[in-house]
C-alpha cells in the first residue's frame, strides 16, 4: 500500500507505480465520485463514446454491401499484390 500527502493547493501526487500501471500521462483528466470511505478517481476516455453505425459511417463506402468472400478475396488479393512489390 502506498502513500501520498494532500498539498496546500488541495493537490495530491498519484505514485509512479499506479500511474505507469494505468497508464496515466499527465494531462489525465478525471471524474471525482464521493464513495462510502473515500473518493473515487475515474479516467475520462480521450475519446467520445460512439456506436457502430457512426463508427461505420467513417469508411465513407457508398455501395452495395459485400460478401464475406468478396472481403476475403479482396484481401488476398491486397496480400498478393503486397507480397509481389516486396519480391523485387
Amino acid at each position: 500500500m502506498e502513500t501520498t500527502l494532500l498539498s496546500s493547493k488541495g493537490q495530491v501526487i498519484i505514485p509512479k507505480t499506479i500511474r505507469s500501471s494505468h497508464h496515466w500521462k499527465p494531462g489525465t483528466r478525471f471524474v471525482i465520485e464521493e464513495v462510502q470511505g473515500g473518493v473515487l478517481l475515474k479516467p475520462i476516455s480521450s475519446f467520445p463514446e460512439t456506436d457502430l453505425q457512426s463508427g461505420l459511417g467513417c469508411t465513407g463506402y457508398q455501395g452495395p454491401a459485400k460478401s464475406l468472400e468478396e472481403m476475403e478475396a479482396a484481401m488476398d488479393a491486397e496480400v498478393a499484390r503486397t507480397w509481389r512489390k516486396e519480391e523485387r
